[in-house]
């Protein structure tokens, strides 16, 4: 089922059948996209996103972190989903990631607080962090714009596909600040 986020642009949950338009969006801007998600380089082919996808879909519905798709009038623009889901504890992370033809138009910051009240509301959560790189000042943007609070930052907490670490900042939201 889509939902609409703006005139334009939904979101659905990604399916099996999502894998190759994906892997395809990911194979045609890799040089972009690898500079700051280390999983790129590690996307060699089709089979490598479906497998992901298979995996992620294998879990319970009501313990699977969702993938969702962001699309503009049926054409795929980037992933918005959860991560490191900790039910026993209500809290869950929100990850992303946009086509750079599809930046700065705050489509992002939209499907963040799309999926923050749906969290809340469909999962019960308690808890939502947002993790990015310090220098990825796009990304950093989405939840300042939408409230988080700036926690804290990981010192060399990721390893880019270029072989250097960098720091990472959390930011966290509470289901009464949405």
């Amino acid at each position: 089922m889509k939902t609409k986020i703006s005139k334009y642009y939904s979101i659905r949950e990604a399916t099996l059948e999502d894998a190759e338009v994906i892997w395809q969006a990911i194979d045609s801007h890799r040089d972009y996209l690898k500079t700051w998600l280390p999983f790129v380089p590690k996307l060699q082919k089709v089979e490598d996103e479906a497998a992901f996808l298979s995996a992620t879909l294998s879990v319970p519905y009501d313990e699977r972190n969702i993938v969702f798709v962001i699309e503009k009038n049926d054409e795929f623009c980037g992933l918005i989903g959860f991560v490191n889901t900790d039910n026993n504890n209500h809290r869950t992370e929100i990850g992303y990631w946009l086509l750079p033809e599809h930046q700065g138009q705050g489509l992002m910051t939209q499907c963040v607080k799309y999926l923050c009240q749906w969290a809340v509301r469909e999962r019960s959560m308690h808890r939502i962090q947002i993790c990015c790189a310090v220098g990825n000042h796009p990304s950093n943007a989405i939840p300042k714009r939408l409230g988080f609070k700036l926690e804290g930052t990981i010192r060399h907490g990721e390893l880019l596909a270029s072989g250097e670490y960098v720091d990472i900042n959390v930011y966290g939201i509470l289901k009464e600040e949405i």
